[in-house]
Protein backbone atom coordinates (compact mmCIF):
# COMPACT_ATOMS: atom_id res chain seq x y z
CA UNK A 1 0.00 0.00 0.00
CA UNK A 2 1.52 3.31 -1.08
CA UNK A 3 1.34 6.27 1.32
CA UNK A 4 1.76 9.10 -1.22
CA UNK A 5 2.12 11.97 1.25
CA UNK A 6 5.20 10.22 2.66
CA UNK A 7 6.55 8.48 -0.43
CA UNK A 8 6.73 5.11 1.33
CA UNK A 9 5.04 1.79 0.87
CA UNK A 10 3.50 -0.22 3.66
CA UNK A 11 4.48 -3.83 3.05
CA UNK A 12 3.80 -7.08 4.85
CA UNK A 13 7.06 -8.36 6.32
CA UNK A 14 8.94 -10.91 4.20
CA UNK A 15 12.29 -12.67 4.34
CA UNK A 16 13.61 -10.12 1.83
CA UNK A 17 13.20 -7.34 4.41
CA UNK A 18 15.66 -8.87 6.90
CA UNK A 19 18.72 -6.72 6.17
CA UNK A 20 16.73 -3.49 5.96
CA UNK A 21 14.86 -4.23 9.21
CA UNK A 22 18.12 -4.97 11.02
CA UNK A 23 19.65 -1.73 9.73
CA UNK A 24 16.53 0.19 10.83
CA UNK A 25 16.65 -1.28 14.34
CA UNK A 26 20.40 -0.71 14.72
CA UNK A 27 20.31 2.84 13.36
CA UNK A 28 17.47 3.81 15.70
CA UNK A 29 18.29 1.71 18.77
CA UNK A 30 19.28 4.60 21.02
CA UNK A 31 16.37 6.74 19.83
CA UNK A 32 13.83 3.97 20.46
CA UNK A 33 15.24 3.23 23.91
CA UNK A 34 14.13 6.70 25.02
CA UNK A 35 10.48 5.77 24.32
CA UNK A 36 10.12 1.98 24.54
CA UNK A 37 12.03 -0.93 26.02
CA UNK A 38 15.34 -1.74 24.42
CA UNK A 39 15.35 -5.02 22.50
CA UNK A 40 18.66 -6.07 24.08
CA UNK A 41 21.89 -7.28 22.53
CA UNK A 42 20.58 -10.82 21.92
CA UNK A 43 17.97 -9.45 19.51
CA UNK A 44 20.71 -8.07 17.29
CA UNK A 45 23.19 -10.94 17.57
CA UNK A 46 20.43 -13.48 16.87
CA UNK A 47 18.55 -11.36 14.36
CA UNK A 48 18.31 -14.02 11.63
CA UNK A 49 16.56 -16.38 14.04
CA UNK A 50 14.35 -13.57 15.39
CA UNK A 51 13.30 -12.58 11.87
CA UNK A 52 12.56 -16.20 10.95
CA UNK A 53 10.47 -16.58 14.11
CA UNK A 54 8.47 -13.43 13.23
CA UNK A 55 7.77 -14.82 9.77
CA UNK A 56 6.64 -18.13 11.30
CA UNK A 57 4.28 -16.27 13.67
CA UNK A 58 2.90 -14.36 10.71
CA UNK A 59 2.44 -17.55 8.68
CA UNK A 60 0.59 -19.11 11.63
CA UNK A 61 -1.77 -16.12 11.78
CA UNK A 62 -0.68 -15.13 15.29
CA UNK A 63 0.76 -11.78 14.16
CA UNK A 64 0.84 -9.49 11.15
CA UNK A 65 4.07 -7.53 10.74
CA UNK A 66 4.46 -4.55 8.39
CA UNK A 67 7.35 -2.35 7.31
CA UNK A 68 7.41 1.11 5.81
CA UNK A 69 9.87 1.18 2.92
CA UNK A 70 11.16 4.35 1.28
CA UNK A 71 12.20 4.83 -2.37
CA UNK A 72 15.75 3.66 -1.65
CA UNK A 73 14.53 0.39 -0.11
CA UNK A 74 15.32 1.44 3.44
CA UNK A 75 12.90 0.58 6.22
CA UNK A 76 11.76 3.78 7.95
CA UNK A 77 9.11 2.27 10.19
CA UNK A 78 7.27 -0.76 11.44
CA UNK A 79 3.61 -1.22 12.31
CA UNK A 80 2.65 -4.56 13.79
CA UNK A 81 -0.44 -6.39 14.92
CA UNK A 82 0.40 -9.04 17.51
CA UNK A 83 -1.53 -11.60 19.50
CA UNK A 84 -4.36 -11.91 17.00
CA UNK A 85 -7.11 -13.74 18.82
CA UNK A 86 -10.91 -13.62 18.94
CA UNK A 87 -11.05 -10.77 16.42
CA UNK A 88 -8.64 -8.51 18.27
CA UNK A 89 -4.94 -7.66 18.28
CA UNK A 90 -2.36 -5.41 19.92
CA UNK A 91 -1.01 -2.60 17.71
CA UNK A 92 2.59 -1.47 18.00
CA UNK A 93 4.73 0.81 15.86
CA UNK A 94 8.19 2.34 15.52
CA UNK A 95 9.19 5.14 13.19
CA UNK A 96 12.80 6.05 12.38
CA UNK A 97 14.08 9.18 14.08
CA UNK A 98 14.76 10.82 10.70
CA UNK A 99 11.15 10.18 9.61
CA UNK A 100 9.51 11.35 12.84
CA UNK A 101 7.38 14.43 13.30
CA UNK A 102 6.05 14.41 9.72
CA UNK A 103 2.77 12.54 10.19
CA UNK A 104 4.13 9.21 8.94
CA UNK A 105 3.24 7.32 12.11
CA UNK A 106 -0.36 8.53 12.00
CA UNK A 107 -0.69 7.68 8.30
CA UNK A 108 0.86 4.24 8.82
CA UNK A 109 -1.32 3.45 11.83
CA UNK A 110 -4.42 4.47 9.87
CA UNK A 111 -3.36 2.26 6.95
CA UNK A 112 -2.86 -0.74 9.23
CA UNK A 113 -6.25 -0.07 10.84
CA UNK A 114 -7.76 -0.41 7.35
CA UNK A 115 -5.91 -3.68 6.79
CA UNK A 116 -6.94 -4.94 10.22
CA UNK A 117 -10.59 -4.53 9.33
CA UNK A 118 -10.61 -5.47 5.66
CA UNK A 119 -7.82 -8.05 5.26
CA UNK A 120 -7.43 -9.56 8.71
CA UNK A 121 -11.11 -9.28 9.69
CA UNK A 122 -10.36 -7.88 13.14
CA UNK A 123 -13.00 -6.06 15.14
CA UNK A 124 -10.94 -4.53 17.93
CA UNK A 125 -7.42 -3.18 18.38
CA UNK A 126 -5.60 -2.44 21.60
CA UNK A 127 -2.50 -0.30 22.09
CA UNK A 128 -0.50 1.28 24.84
CA UNK A 129 1.79 4.25 25.23
CA UNK A 130 4.00 5.48 28.04
CA UNK A 131 2.96 8.73 29.66
CA UNK A 132 6.53 9.85 28.83
CA UNK A 133 5.61 9.58 25.14
CA UNK A 134 2.81 12.10 24.49
CA UNK A 135 3.52 12.01 20.75
CA UNK A 136 2.59 8.33 20.62
CA UNK A 137 -0.52 8.99 22.68
CA UNK A 138 -1.49 11.74 20.22
CA UNK A 139 -0.98 9.38 17.25
CA UNK A 140 -3.32 6.82 18.79
CA UNK A 141 -5.94 9.48 19.55
CA UNK A 142 -5.75 10.92 16.00
CA UNK A 143 -6.23 7.41 14.62
CA UNK A 144 -9.44 7.00 16.60
CA UNK A 145 -8.25 5.06 19.66
CA UNK A 146 -9.88 5.93 22.98
CA UNK A 147 -8.16 5.69 26.36
CA UNK A 148 -9.56 2.83 28.44
CA UNK A 149 -7.30 2.91 31.46
CA UNK A 150 -3.86 3.20 32.92
CA UNK A 151 -1.04 0.71 32.69
CA UNK A 152 2.55 0.26 33.73
CA UNK A 153 5.23 0.15 31.07
CA UNK A 154 8.95 -0.46 31.25
CA UNK A 155 9.28 3.32 31.22
CA UNK A 156 6.73 3.91 33.98
CA UNK A 157 3.03 4.74 33.93
CA UNK A 158 1.18 4.58 30.64
CA UNK A 159 -2.25 4.62 29.08
CA UNK A 160 -4.12 1.73 27.44
CA UNK A 161 -6.15 2.45 24.32
CA UNK A 162 -8.77 0.61 22.31
CA UNK A 163 -10.39 0.99 18.90
CA UNK A 164 -13.49 -0.80 17.66
CA UNK A 165 -13.24 -1.52 13.95
CA UNK A 166 -15.87 -1.60 11.27
CA UNK A 167 -15.25 -3.62 8.14
CA UNK A 168 -13.66 -1.32 5.59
Amino acid sequence: MYLPDHEVTLERLTAAHADAVLAFELDNREYFAAWVWDRGDDYFTSFAAVHAARLAEQEAGVCQFHVLVDKSGAVVGRVNLVDLENGSAELGYRIAEKAGGKGLATAAVRAVIQLAASEYRLTRLRAGASDRNPASQAILTRAGFRPIGKSNTDLGPGTRYELTLEEA
